[in-house]
C-alpha cells in the first residue's frame, strides 16, 4: 500500500512525466527526445502497487500530456482547459494498465516480447480515440514530432503517422526493459534492432514519389495587424489580423507585386476575405482583376455569412474559393471539420457558458458536406485539394483527396490568435507529414505565419515565412503522380494494433475461464519470471 505523502508525490510525478513528450514538438522541436520521453512515465507505471494506482497515474499523465501540448490554448479557454485535459486523460488508462501488467515486476522473455507489441498498440488506441473530431482531433500525435526526420517521413509514406507513433513508443518500451528488467535485455535489444531494421528496409525499399513536372505557387501572407477584428471573421483563428477590409487590401497589394513573376497559382490564407462575394460583387471584381493582372488564378478563403438563397443551411461558412480573370470559377470547398470551441461549441446548450470565460465561437459555423477537388485553370494536368486550417491534422482527409485525383494539397490557415506561442510552428509541421503520407506536395498558407511548402516526400521547399513576415513568395513546387503505400492501403497500422490488443484480451479471457476466476490484483510490485 502506498502512503499518502508518497501517493501525492507519485501523482505529481505522473503529471510531470506525461508532459515531457511536448518538448519533441515545435517550438522546441527536440525530435530525438520523443524516443526517451515516455520512459519516466512508464517506469512510474510499472512500479504501481495496484491496477487502480496505475490507472490513476495513467489518467494524470494523460492529462499532463494534453495540457502540455495544448498549453497555448490557456489564454483563450482559461480554466476550461483543465476539465478538458482531465476528460481526455482518461484515454490513457488502458495503456497504463498494459504497462503495469506487461512491464511490472521481472518480466520473462515472452512477456517482454509481448510488451514491445502491446504497449505501443495501447498508446495508439489512445491516439486513435482522441483523434475523433469531437474530442479535439489528432493534434500532438507522438509520431508527428518526427516531421523533420527523413526516415520517419518514409515510414509515414508506408503506414502514415500511426506507424511512426508505434515505432517511437516501441523504442521507449525497449529502453524501459533495458533499464528496469536486466533479465529481459535480449527481447529489448531485439526490439530496438527490429525498429532499426524496419526503418532501414522502408528507407531502402519503399517507393519514392517520382517527380513529374512542377508548379509555380505564390503564397500571400499579410502578417499581423494590431487592430481589433471586425465583421463575421471573429473566430480564434483570425484575432489580431485587422479588419476584413484591411486584410483584403494588404493581400491585394502583396498579390499585385507578383505581376511578372508568372505564378501558376496564388494562395491566400484562411479568412482572407471577410464578406460573401455574392453579397459584395465589387470585391469579386477586384479579385478577378487581380487574377488577370498577375496571370494566375487565386485561391482565397471566404469566412462569411451566406444568404439562404445561396446555401441549403444559412449561416457562416469558411470556404476555399477559386477566382479566375472572369471572377469566381464555381469551384468552392466548404470546411467540413470545425475547431471545437473556436468555430463551434459542442453541445452548446450545455457548454455554451464557456463563451463567458474565454474566446469561443459566439455562433456555430456551418459544416461543409463533402471534399472537393478543383481543376486548376491553365493547367489541365493539375487538380487542387483544398483543406482549411485544422483539417490538415487529419491524415484521412488528405488521403481521400489524393485518391480522388489531387495533385497539390493546399492548406489555408490562420493561427494569429496564438501568434507568440508554439501553435504556428506545430501547425506548419503537419504539412511535411501530410505530404509524405500522400506523395503530394503541400502548400500551407497562413495569414500571419508560419507559411511553408513541402514536396511529395515531405521535404521542405524553399524557406518558410515566419510569423514576423508580411510578404508574398513564389515557390517552385515539384509534382508527383505516384501512389504511396499509405494512400493505397490506408490505416493498416491501426488495424494491426487493434487486432493485437483484441488477441491479447481474448487470450486473457480464456486464461481467466480456465482458472475459474480472474487473477487477484497484486498489492506490491511483482517478481514473476516464468509467465510468457
Amino acid at each position: 500500500m502506498v502512503s499518502k505523502p508518497a501517493g501525492w508525490w507519485r501523482a505529481a510525478a505522473a503529471v510531470a512525466a506525461g508532459a515531457l513528450p511536448c518538448l519533441a514538438f515545435p517550438a522546441p522541436a527536440l525530435w530525438w527526445f520523443a524516443y526517451v520521453a515516455l520512459v519516466p512515465w512508464m517506469l512510474l507505471l510499472r512500479s504501481a502497487a495496484t491496477g487502480r494506482r496505475a490507472a490513476l497515474e495513467g489518467w494524470l499523465g494523460g492529462a499532463g500530456f494534453i495540457l502540455a501540448v495544448h498549453h497555448w490554448l490557456l489564454p483563450n479557454l482559461h480554466v476550461f482547459l483543465l476539465p478538458l485535459a482531465a476528460l481526455l486523460g482518461l484515454l490513457w488508462i488502458p495503456w497504463a494498465l498494459l504497462v503495469q501488467e506487461l512491464l511490472g515486476g521481472v518480466p520473462a522473455a515472452g512477456r517482454a516480447g509481448a510488451a514491445l507489441v502491446l504497449v505501443p498498440a495501447g498508446w495508439l488506441l489512445a491516439e486513435l480515440a482522441r483523434s475523433w473530431q469531437g474530442l479535439g482531433g489528432p493534434w500532438g500525435l507522438l509520431g508527428a514530432s518526427q516531421w523533420q526526420v527523413p526516415p520517419a517521413l518514409r515510414l509515414a509514406s508506408v503506414g502514415g503517422v500511426w506507424l511512426v507513433s508505434l515505432l517511437v513508443v516501441a523504442v521507449n518500451c525497449a529502453l524501459v526493459l533495458l533499464i528496469a528488467a536486466p533479465g529481459a535485455r535480449v527481447p529489448a535489444v531485439a526490439g530496438v534492432t527490429g525498429c532499426a531494421v524496419l526503418t532501414g528496409v522502408v528507407w531502402l525499399w519503399a517507393p519514392r514519389p517520382e517527380v513529374s513536372g512542377g508548379l509555380r505557387v505564390a503564397v500571400v501572407q499579410p502578417g499581423l495587424m494590431r487592430e481589433p477584428t471586425e465583421g463575421t471573421a471573429d473566430t480564434l483563428g483570425t484575432e489580431g489580423t485587422g479588419s476584413a477590409e484591411r486584410r483584403f487590401a494588404v493581400g491585394e497589394r502583396l498579390t499585385r507585386a507578383l505581376a511578372g513573376q508568372h505564378p501558376d497559382l496564388v494562395v491566400w490564407g484562411e479568412s482572407s476575405v471577410g464578406t460573401d462575394l455574392a453579397a459584395r460583387p465589387d470585391l469579386a471584381r477586384r479579385l478577378a482583376s487581380l487574377s488577370a493582372e498577375v496571370g494566375a488564378p487565386l485561391l482565397v478563403n471566404v469566412d462569411a455569412r451566406r444568404s439562404p438563397a445561396e446555401a441549403a443551411a444559412p449561416g457562416i461558412y469558411k470556404s476555399a474559393v477559386l477566382i479566375g480573370p472572369q471572377g469566381p470559377t464555381g469551384a468552392r470547398y466548404d470546411k467540413m471539420r470545425l475547431v471545437p470551441f473556436g468555430e463551434y461549441i459542442p453541445a452548446r446548450s450545455v457548454l455554451g457558458w464557456v463563451t463567458s470565460v474565454g474566446r469561443a465561437a459566439g455562433e456555430d459555423r456551418v459544416r461543409g458536406g463533402s471534399p472537393v477537388v478543383m481543376d486548376l485553370p491553365g493547367r489541365p494536368d493539375v487538380r487542387l485539394g483544398p483543406l482549411v486550417c485544422f483539417e490538415s491534422a487529419f491524415p484521412d482527409m488528405s488521403r481521400h483527396l489524393t485518391r480522388d485525383g489531387t495533385g497539390l494539397l493546399v492548406v489555408q490557415s490562420a493561427t494569429s490568435t496564438f501568434q507568440d506561442s508554439w501553435a504556428p510552428a506545430q501547425h506548419a509541421s503537419l504539412a511535411a507529414l501530410r505530404a509524405a503520407e500522400s506523395g503530394r506536395p503541400v502548400v500551407h498558407a497562413t495569414l500571419t505565419g508560419v507559411s511553408t511548402v513541402h514536396g511529395p516526400s515531405g521535404e521542405r521547399i524553399g524557406a518558410d515565412l515566419p510569423t514576423s513576415a508580411s510578404t508574398a513568395a513564389v515557390y517552385e513546387v515539384p509534382l508527383s503522380r505516384s501512389t504511396t503505400p499509405y494512400v493505397r492501403f490506408g490505416d493498416w497500422p491501426v488495424g494491426a494494433a487493434l487486432a493485437a490488443l483484441a488477441a491479447y484480451c481474448a487470450a486473457e479471457g480464456v486464461r481467466s475461464l480456465r482458472t475459474g476466476r480472474p487473477a487477484p490484483e497484486p498489492t506490491a510490485p511483482r517478481a514473476r519470471t516464468t509467465r510468457g
